[in-house]
This record gives C-alpha cells, structure tokens and sequence, in this order.
C-alpha cells in the first residue's frame, strides 16, 4: 500500500489526531491530502514528530528502520522483547512485549510515522533518512563500501570470499550478511576492538583508514578488521562498523536493556492541601512584586541600555527595592515585559516605563491578574535564569535583553510540568525529573536543556504554579490549557483575603496584619517607607516620608483622617505631632523662577535663611522683605533647602504650588507582541476545519481532468456579434465550445471552454486544453464552434 493512499484511507477522526498531533503539516493548510503526505514525508516535519517520541516508541521505530522492508508484528514484537528486562513469569517471550508495543504502534500510526497493517508495518517515507545510525547501528554495508574502489572491493571479497559470482561490492555485501565466519577469524585483540562498537556509537577514528591491506598482510588488530571488511572507511581518519556486523556481535538484538515503562519519579509525598496553599501564597506574592516593580518604575524608570535591556545597577538597586535576590527580582522583570505591563519608551534615550496594559490589569482580581502572569510565562521564549551569564563573547546576559530567548524553553517548561503532573501529591526531586524527561523525550537532550529544566522547576515554585515541589491545583488547571477562568476559580480561594487596615504604634510605625489591598498598599508606600516585610509588613512615618505625600497633592488634615479611617489602633500622639508640625512647615516658604527665587510671608525665616553658612553657595540676594532671588535653578535651590532643615514647596509662574504627580508615567511605546501557543497543540475547531479543507480539496483534485486535445482542422474565426452571441448561448446551456485565440504575441491558438460568466470584456472558463480556469480577453477571440 502506497503511504499518500493510506493516508487518503483515514477516517476523519485520525487525521484530526495526526494534524492535531503535527500542526506543523497545516501551516499552512495543503491544497489536498497528497500536499499533506508529501508534507508529512519531508525531513523537517519527520524530525519533529520523531523528537515527541518516548524512548521505547522511538525504538519501535529504529527496530523497524533496521529491517529491510515491512515487517508483521509478531517478528517485530519478538525483536523488541528481546530487548526488554526479563519478565516475571508466567508471560515471556514475543508477548512480553505487549501491551507497550500496541499503543506504540497506535502512536506512531496516529503520526504517520507508520504505516501498513499489522501483517505489514513499515515506516513513512522519509523516516529512514532522517534517522542517523538507528539504535547506534552503521549504515548497511553496500552503503558503508559505496566510497571504496571498485578494484579495492574486489581484492576484499577475493581474500574473504573467493569463487563467488559478482561484483566486488556484491560479493562483499553477501559475505557480510552472515559475518560469524569473518568474526571468528580475527584475534582477540580486533575482536575487543569490534565489541567497543557494537553497542554505538559505531565510528571511530583510525590513522589512515583508507589503507590498502589485504587478509594475508595485515599487522595489526585494526587491519586485520579492515581486510575482511569488518570496519569500513568513511574518511581519511574515520570508520566504521557494517549494520550486519553490529547485528551480529548483538546476538541479533536490536537493543539492549530497553524499558517498557517510564522510570518511577522518586521524591517526598506532600499534604495537597498543604502544597496548594503554600503555591497560593507564592502566587500573591509575585503579582503584588509586579505590581511593586510597575509602581516604583512609574515613579523612577530606568534606564534602556545603548545595546538594549536592563543595566546591572538598575537591576540591584530595584532588587533591594522589592526586597527579593537578584534572579527573583530578573523574573518578575522579564514576566512584566512578556506580559506587556512594561515597556521601552519615555524619550531619546529611552526607559523602562509601564504601559498602559498594566493599569488594565491592576484592576483585575488577584487570581486573574496571576493567570495571565503564569500563562505568560509557560508560553515566553524568554529565559530569566540565564540573566547575569555570559555570552559567546564573554559579554553579560542583561535583563531584559533579546539574547535572552530561546526557543526550546515554553516546550521545556510544559514538559516539566508535565512530569509533575503525573506525581500528584509528591515533589520529585530534579533527577528525577531529568531522568524522565531523559525516557520522554530522548532526542532532545543537553547542557542547555537540563539548565533549562532546572530554570523551570526553581521559577515554576516562585510563581505559585508549584508548592514545596509538588504541582499545585491551579498549576494544573493552567497546564491542562482550558478556559484561563477554570485556573483563577481554583486559586480565589486559596488567596490571602487582603485586609484594608494598619495597627498604628507610638514609635511611628505602622503595621499591617496581612497583604493591603491594593490602594490602601499605594497609599502607605506613599505616606511611609517599608521597613521590612514578612508575614506582617511593617512601616515607618518620617518626616521625609510625610513629606512625600504632601508634595504628591495630599494636605495634612487629609493625611489624618486617611489615617484615622484605615487604623484598627488609636491614632498616636507622636504620630499626630509630626504630620501636624511638617504639615504647618510644609509650603511656608515657596520656590519659583528667577533663575529662581524664594518668597515666604515671614521676613524673619528668610532673615534665618539668608543668615545661614549653609547657603552661601546659593548666592542669595534679598529683592524685598519677603522676597530673595538665587541664581540657582529651581530645582537645585528646593533640594539645597530641604537639606537645611526647610520644608519648600514649588511654585509656578502664577504662583500656584507645583503637585509631584508620583504615579502618572505611561510608555506610549507599544507593548511586546506576545505569540501564546497552547501547548496541547492546535483548537480542536481549527483542526476540524483543516480536515474538511483538506476532503473537499483532494476531491477536486481527484476529479480533475487531463488537458484535452484542440481538434484539427482550421481555427474558428467569425464575426464579432455572432462570437458574442454563441459564447452567451454556450453559458446558458452549459455546453462546450470551440475557439481561436490570439495570444500575447498574436499568434493564433485554439482552445475548448466551458464557459462560465461574461463581464467587463472578459470570458471566465473552464480550458480544457490546459486544465484550468482562466480569463479570456474577448477582443482576442477570432471566433467559435461547436464542439
């Protein structure tokens, strides 16, 4: 059976699974199912589907590679026992092999890597190819010898197989099918040398491979093996052993100690609900450090780097700031940026500014808020941990950086999480996990992999998608890819109710019982200065921090109530003294342009001012009694004398006092497109209608017609009306007509239509002579006949 028919064999069902499985082969959609083989067989698409495979599905298909055309069952159920670790009894032998090879073979039908009925498997086209040294078996040995010369290959079969018929190559190839003889007739030297390779890799690396030596004259262990064939030349310095010797020396298996089964996932079991609740808790925690982060860099962006991303002194101070370890803090700045809650912008040189998307999505509830920062991660092709590494050329990894991404980490970070979804209720441990992933996905193995793996498992348990180790509820729901509601309905629960009240204490702190809500947490920053953080957060009031939000707009008596409202305490006297006493300070003294200059209603406070060493370097000059000009900038003189103990305030040019707005910053730069991809493959929708594309299309293509044959005789030609008229005549009737065209270059031509339309000076039809739809010039038609 020919694979394009097998494939235009399948129910509707399976190839939904195969496109389902392979979305690859729809991208776009082929034009019929042929496109879809022929697409199916190519290399890339045939190394795609080959690195999903499990360890003893993708031996399924190296056993079957090995084989020289399709093979029944039973022998391949055999060959694969005979790799598995001996059974208990009482099954044994070919149905050890069973269940495992059945839904293996299912698989791999599902795929199209395999084709045929049971009596008759055989791999796809193109499979054979694409595997490189099946098993760690060499390549056959009419292949293995296809570089050699003819007269060097007829010396090689003469010494070890003399009187046959043939060429060189045949002859060799004969004697090689059954080595035992060539095998046994070698020292024990070569033949330690042949069992190095039997297992795989199976090259190597000899000086001077390409020597000529015959049985009778070989030295050493290496010629002896070269001489009979035994070891092929591939290159000037390399070799390598013959599939049928490999065979051989295996004892006819294909592998060795192959498992059935994924490898158990070790680690300690965790109490579920436990685990659940310690992930909700580590989920709040990073939306409220997103929302820190947006916060403070609204306030004091930082700046973008000449060569793009974030600067190494931006990155410690915003750590210290969020009170997180530095690769924390790199996470939760490269989920804000794949998130769209920040972005590049604000001017020539450019700062990291949040965007107008994050006041969209501070609005949102907690749980929603951390499904999309989750769900953004699962599926960014950034990589946090690398941040702090160093490239090929020994520069440093910023964050924020575009050398950040790689496109292997979404799929490793699903598969990761996968592996824990299949231990629920135990945190296994990272060997474990690489180990399975090692059986899950065997071709896709190293360095960087496992660094990825080991990112995914310490970010997955900072987000709140793990819980000491252990894949939580929501974790799960978002993993499984449905409805984003399904994982913030699993969470809201769990979450810690936010609390909209301090406990104010007499040493001018302030303390918050649990996680703020979200105004009341932006208005304490404002007010006071976090002084540390924990299962209570603690505040302190000081005089700079009143200050604060005085500049910000507020006045002090609003200051008091704000306090007074949101306090389960009595409000201190202390507390009361400083807000009233940097409040009835705060604005007497006002600040404007001059260069600059400072007006106050008390001449004795600018007679204090001016008296004061400390402002000689303001070079101050008294205008009037309440009046005195500076040549400083505005700016420099409001610093200059709030270092000096005074409480100034801005003014503007119509003496209106100038209000910090602290949080209105917004990038107008359009946030990073953002390419989410499900990691369960394709819409089920979309792969239905992929189908149904691909039917209606392959039946056309089916039901084409070959191109036809013009008649002989002398090309229609007439009047112009009469031409019109049968050609409306033939559209009416849905008749085929005969008629003389002249092309591009005037030269007369013939052709039979079927007409469809007429409009605008054109003939749309059906040509049969090309076997295709086309338009027709009408002022180039010399006239028509029937057919």
């Amino acid at each position: 059976m020919e694979f394009t028919e097998w494939i235009r064999g399948r129910t509707d069902d399976q190839l939904r699974a195969l496109v389902s499985s392979r979305p690859e082969l729809i991208t776009p959609v082929p034009a019929h199912l042929e496109g879809l083989a022929s697409r199916a067989a190519s290399p890339s698409a045939i190394g795609r589907a080959l690195d999903r495979l499990d360890r003893f599905t993708l031996a399924v298909v190296e056993t079957l590679a090995v084989q020289d055309g399709p093979t029944p069952k039973e022998c391949l159920s055999a060959l694969i026992a005979a790799a598995l670790p001996p059974p208990p009894p009482p099954p044994s032998g070919p149905q050890a092999a069973e269940p495992a090879l059945s839904a293996a073979l299912d698989r791999l039908r599902e795929l199209a890597l395999v084709y045929g009925p049971d009596d008759a498997l055989d791999l796809g086209p193109g499979v054979r190819k694409v595997l490189e040294d099946p098993a760690g078996l060499g390549p056959r040995a009419v292949d293995a010898f296809r570089h050699h010369a003819p007269e060097q290959l007829d010396e090689m079969a003469d010494d070890i197989a003399p009187g046959t018929a043939g060429t060189g190559k045949e002859r060799l190839a004969a004697a090689l099918a059954d080595p035992a003889a060539l095998v046994a007739s070698v020292s024990q030297e070569a033949r330690a040398a042949l069992d190095q390779l039997a297992w795989g890799p199976p090259t190597g690396r000899v000086p001077n491979a390409r020597r000529e030596v015959r049985v009778a004259t070989a030295r050493s262990p290496i010629e002896e093996l070269l001489a009979r064939g035994l070891l092929a030349a591939t290159g000037e310095e390399s070799v390598t052993l013959p599939r049928e010797v490999g065979l051989h020396l295996r004892g006819g298996r294909v592998h060795r100690g192959l498992p059935a089964e994924p490898p158990p996932l070790e680690g300690p079991e965790r109490d579920r609900e436990l685990a659940d609740r310690t992930a909700a808790g580590q989920a709040f925690m990073f939306v409220r450090a997103v929302e820190e982060l947006c916060e403070r860099w609204s306030i004091e962006p930082p700046g973008v780097l000449r060569t793009g991303g974030l600067g190494v002194r931006d990155l410690k101070r915003t750590a210290a700031e969020l009170d997180l370890p530095e690769w924390v803090t790199a996470l939760v700045v490269e989920v804000a940026h794949a998130a769209g809650l920040i972005a590049a912008g604000g001017g020539v040189d450019g700062e990291w500014l949040p965007t107008p998307g994050y006041d969209l999505w501070r609005v949102r509830g907690t749980a929603d808020r951390w499904v999309a920062l989750a769900a953004t991660w699962l599926h960014m092709d950034r990589v946090p941990g690398l941040v702090g590494d160093r490239d090929e050329r020994d520069r440093p990894l910023n964050a924020l950086h575009a050398d950040l991404r790689r496109a292997a980490a979404p799929g490793v970070r699903a598969a990761v999480l996968g592996v824990l979804a299949a231990a629920p209720g135990r945190a296994p441990s990272r060997d474990a996990v690489l180990e399975r992933l090692a059986w899950e996905q065997p071709r896709r193995r190293g360095p960087l992999r496992e660094q990825l793996t080991e990112f995914a498992l310490r970010e997955a348990e900072q987000i709140g998608v793990t819980g000491l180790g252990a894949l939580s509820g929501h974790g799960r729901a978002l993993l499984e890819g449905g409805d984003a509601g399904s994982a913030a309905a699993t969470l809201a629960p769990l979450l810690p109710e936010p609390v909209d009240h301090v406990l104010l204490q007499a040493d001018l702190t302030a303390v918050a019982p649990g996680p703020l809500t979200s105004e009341l947490n932006r208005w304490m920053t404002l007010t006071a200065d976090v002084e540390s953080k924990g299962g209570a957060t603690v505040y302190r009031f000081s005089e700079q921090s009143i200050r604060r939000a005085l500049d910000a707009g507020h006045g002090g008596e609003e200051l008091l109530a704000m306090l007074a409202r949101h306090s389960a305490t009595p409000m201190p006297q202390a507390l009361s003294y400083l807000v009233g006493d940097v409040a009835r300070r705060h604005g007497r003294i006002r600040v404007g342009t001059a260069s600059a200059y400072v007006r106050c209603d008390d001449p004795a406070l600018l007679d204090q001012i001016t008296a004061d060493r400390r402002s000689a370097a303001l070079r101050l000059r008294r205008l009037a009694p309440t009046v005195i000009a500076s040549r400083s900038s505005r700016a420099a003189l409001v610093d200059s004398l709030r270092a000096m103990g005074y409480s100034p305030v801005a003014e503007s040019l119509d003496g209106d006092v100038i209000i910090s707005q602290l949080d209105s910053r917004r990038t107008e730069a359009a946030p990073p497109v953002r390419t989410v991809a499900s990691a369960n493959g394709i819409d089920p929708h979309v792969a239905a209608a992929a189908v149904r594309a691909l039917r209606a299309g392959d039946a056309a293509h089916l039901a084409r017609r070959e191109p036809a044959d013009a008649p002989d005789g002398q090309i229609p030609r007439g009047p112009a009306t009469a031409t019109i008229s049968a050609l409306q005549d033939a559209i009416k009737q849905g008749i085929r007509v005969w008629i003389g065209y002249l092309d591009s270059q005037g030269n007369a031509t013939s052709r039979i239509l079927e007409p469809a339309r007429m409009e605008g000076g054109y003939l749309t039809a059906y040509d049969e002579t090309r076997a295709a739809v086309h338009r027709f010039a009408l002022h180039r038609i010399t006239g028509v006949a029937g057919v």
